[in-house]
């Protein structure tokens, strides 16, 4: 009974690792498309909260690419991983800030309408990757890592869509800063989250190396 305990326990353990991954490459196809349609349509409207969500789906993208590479891996390396992925975020978060500080010296109103219709396609796609991952937001830090950029995401998208209302209404360019300030902020958080959560795994993991071991 044990054996076969043993066994159901570690097929499981399987099945979930490979719905991991097939989850993982599918949220990753949606975030590198939606990336090339918000950072072209964000060059095109003149908009920095669309830059700065599409910056966001760019550090989702290679955040997936990276969890697949060390899928199954020790969790020292899964670790390791979710640092790289910590300090990218939080670089790509303060590249989003000073890309809107640039267009706020411009003063180029946005495009009220592109950002409009993109915002909800972009929402469309996050909330299909929010709901895939959703079972997989707890474990380990790569993992939890996973689910914070999709959440981010969520939320931005939200957010460029009332940017959209916004600039709209007003006809002026500020919504559209604010929201961008908003998601670097979020971008940046995410990334200290991330690293926080990152480093605790790895000093627990030397920890365990560095301990004695006690022969029975």
């Amino acid at each position: 009974m044990a054996g076969g305990c043993c066994g159901d326990h570690n097929g499981a353990a399987v099945s979930t690792d490979r719905t991991w991954r097939r989850v993982l490459w599918i949220a990753l196809l949606i975030n590198a498309g939606m990336f090339l349609v918000e950072i072209t349509a964000g060059v095109t409207a003149h908009s920095a909260s669309l830059r700065a969500d599409a910056i966001d789906f760019l550090g989702d993208t290679a955040n997936y690419a990276i969890s697949l590479g060390v899928a199954g891996m020790a969790l020292v390396w899964r670790s390791r991983a979710a640092l790289v992925k910590g300090l990218s975020l939080l670089v790509l978060g303060l590249w989003a800030l000073g890309s809107a500080l640039i267009l706020a010296l411009a003063g180029r109103v946005p495009t009220a309408e592109t950002m409009g219709v993109v915002g909800v396609m972009a929402l469309v796609a996050n909330l299909a990757c929010a709901v895939m991952l959703w079972r997989h937001r707890g474990g380990d830090a790569n993992r939890r890592s996973v689910w914070i950029c999709s959440r981010n995401d969520a939320i931005g998208n939200v957010a460029v869509m009332l940017a959209a209302l916004g600039v709209f209404g007003t006809g002026t360019l500020w919504p559209d800063l604010i929201v961008a300030l908003i998601l670097s902020g979020l971008g940046i958080s995410g990334g200290i989250q991330i690293i926080a959560h990152a480093r605790q795994e790895l000093a627990s993991a030397r920890h365990s190396e560095s301990a004695p071991q006690h022969s029975a």
